[in-house]
């Protein structure tokens, strides 16, 4: 038997099972009346695991909620086509799909054999979970201009995925650069 959640402990992060829907707490805030007897509510923003919708819901304090059936497995991203893309799973070797929504935008920053983290509820993936950071070759670059040599000064530049981010005057067509996925955010030459 999977452990109850007292809605009042929810964290960011948290999983949780509402309606038999595996979800994820984005965000708690909790109500406190001032009268006597009033009811303590816990207002929580929440994603659908399923189906990737944000929405608001408010419970009572005391509410409980099971753990979902979740698990994690590392794959390596194979290909896309216009129904999915495709993972190899490394523990299994079976081939797993995720629709283009299930992906989202994650595909600007993935090559061919990149290893990420794919979400599974009750055996079959429902999500991916890109690493902390990805390498990847600027293929192009703006010029750098002599006066634009300052800190803090950003041009655009266009990586190898085909995905466009802003990075600092000095990189320059052909580097390797590391790129923090959740911000699509320069972070160091390699």
């Amino acid at each position: 038997m999977a452990a109850l959640i007292d809605v009042i402990n929810f964290k960011r992060k948290l999983f949780f099972e509402f309606e038999n829907t595996p979800f994820v707490c984005l965000d708690k805030d909790i109500s406190t009346p001032t009268a006597r007897g009033g009811q303590t509510l816990v207002r929580i923003k929440m994603r659908n695991l399923l189906t990737n919708a944000v929405s608001e819901k408010t419970f009572k304090a005391g509410e409980k909620f099971k753990e979902p059936d979740l698990d994690t497995v590392p794959a390596a991203y194979l290909y896309s086509d216009a129904d999915a893309s495709y993972f190899l799973d490394q523990q299994s070797f079976e081939t797993l799909s995720l629709s283009a929504a299930q992906v989202g935008d994650a595909l600007d920053l993935l090559l061919e054999g990149a290893i990420v983290q794919i979400e599974k509820s009750n055996g079959n993936p429902i999500g991916l979970e890109m690493p902390m950071h990805v390498e990847l070759v600027v293929t192009e670059a703006e010029p750098t201009v002599r006066n634009d040599a300052g800190g803090g000064v950003t041009k655009a530049a266009k990586l190898e995925t085909g995905a466009e981010i802003r990075v600092p005057m000095f990189v320059k067509a052909g580097d390797k650069i590391k790129v923090i996925t959740e911000t699509r955010e320069f972070h160091s030459r390699v």
